[in-house]
This record gives C-alpha cells, structure tokens and sequence, in this order.
C-alpha cells in the first residue's frame, strides 16, 4: 500500500465484499500501519503500509533510504 488512508479504503471494501475485520488498522511498533481481515472464504489477509519502502510506477517494490 502507498498510505495509511489506502490501508484504511482496502479494509473498509473487504468488509463491503463480506470479509470480517479481525484486527482494526492501526498504527505497529515497527513505524507502520497494518490490519487484519477475512474473507468471505475464511482466509486471513494482511493490509498494511510501510513508510520505509515504497512501490514504484509499475508497481514493484522499492526500498527508500
């Protein structure tokens, strides 16, 4: 994810599509964002943002620093 706010807009569209939020976004030890959700089917997913990598045009990752 490239921000805290796209974390939050994925969590609140699993719910819409029948996931179960099984943990809030929310701020980690770790200096990012993450949350917990299942899907319709029962599989767990994480969300999360981490602001010391980002992802590239393309969509690959790349580390900043």
């Amino acid at each position: 994810m490239r921000s805290k706010a796209e974390v939050d807009a994925v969590m609140a569209q699993a719910e819409r599509a029948g996931g179960r939020i099984l943990k809030p976004a929310q701020d980690v030890f770790w200096g990012g964002y993450s949350g917990y959700f299942a899907d319709p089917d029962g599989h767990p997913w994480e969300v999360a943002w981490n602001p010391f990598a980002a992802l590239g045009e393309d969509g690959s990752f790349k580390l900043e620093g």
